[in-house]
């Protein structure tokens, strides 16, 4: 399985810095909570185990988020001395894969794809680089990918006014070993400079994923992300019909990565499970 990601998480969020001075983009508050963690939770639940992080732009902010919301994630940081592009910085990130093919996502896009599909359509075709496409109506943000019945891609199109059609959901599979060989250190786009260059030489796939998707590049998609994403409340004394499941490592207790808890001197409660416990 794919079980390491790319996240890019440097960009400064130029669009949005009237409704979020100050923060990385995929820091920017959503329902309470920085937009980069409904990005990593949702890859966590999709088998991704090891993270490398691309930063830039205030970058010790991510780095503190990271280190107290997710102690015992397993993750590195990589972060550009100078803008090197969305290309320069999956490159840089790249050298610090430890698999042979890698899951690279946004960091201020949540697209919840199904990555066992986006891994099966992309080692099914030996294919240097897949792409989650995402179907959508009436748009003229992005550019549309055309694909033949294979599911190979054959064009990228430029932004205008779809009616119809598949987009870049910016998720792809990329074959390390491939892409490092095809593309030099310093500042590219990876759309204009790899995708777009590459599209007749290299075999590049498209997965159709028609999941749940927002960008929150531009302040109406940001605050659309803060209704969807926003939590019900939790209020179990309307039912009296309901059972709790609790696991353990991770969910009750700090994990131990790499290890099992052993014996009671290992297992120490996460912070507010005593009280969620007395709550509940």
């Amino acid at each position: 399985m794919i079980t390491e990601a790319i996240i890019l998480a440097g960009g400064m969020g130029t669009r949005l810095r009237e409704a979020v001075p100050g923060v990385p983009k995929a820091m920017a508050p959503v329902a309470s909570q920085p937009f980069l963690t409904y990005v990593i939770n949702t890859l966590r639940m999709q088998g991704i185990r090891r993270f490398i992080f691309s930063l830039g732009y205030q970058s010790e902010m991510i780095r503190e988020f990271l280190q107290q919301r997710y102690p015992t994630l397993d993750y590195v940081c990589v972060t550009e001395e100078e803008p090197l592009g969305t290309g320069g910085a999956i490159r840089l990130a790249m050298e610090q894969a430890t698999t042979s093919h890698v899951l690279v996502a946004n960091g201020d896009t949540l697209f919840r794809v199904n990555a066992e599909t986006l891994e099966h359509v992309h080692l099914r075709n030996n294919a240097d680089c897949t792409i989650a496409l995402k179907p959508m109506q009436h748009f003229d943000r992005y550019g549309v990918v055309e694909t033949d019945p294979s599911g190979r891609i054959l064009s990228f199109r430029e932004k205008k006014f779809y009616k119809t059609g598949m987009i870049n959901g910016g998720i792809y599979v990329i074959n390390v070993k491939s892409f490092l060989q095809h593309c030099a250190p310093g500042k590219f786009s990876f759309e204009i400079d790899y995708l777009e260059r590459f599209t007749t030489e290299l075999r590049f796939y498209g997965a159709v994923q028609d999941a749940y998707f927002i960008d929150i590049g531009i302040p109406a998609d940001y605050e659309k992300a803060g209704r969807d994403l926003e939590r019900v409340p939790l209020d179990l004394r309307q039912t009296s019909h309901w059972t709790l499941f609790l696991d353990r490592d991770g969910v009750i207790n700090d994990e131990r990565v790499g290890y099992y808890v052993l014996h009671w001197g290992e297992f120490i409660f996460s912070k507010g499970v005593l009280e969620v416990f007395r709550f509940l």
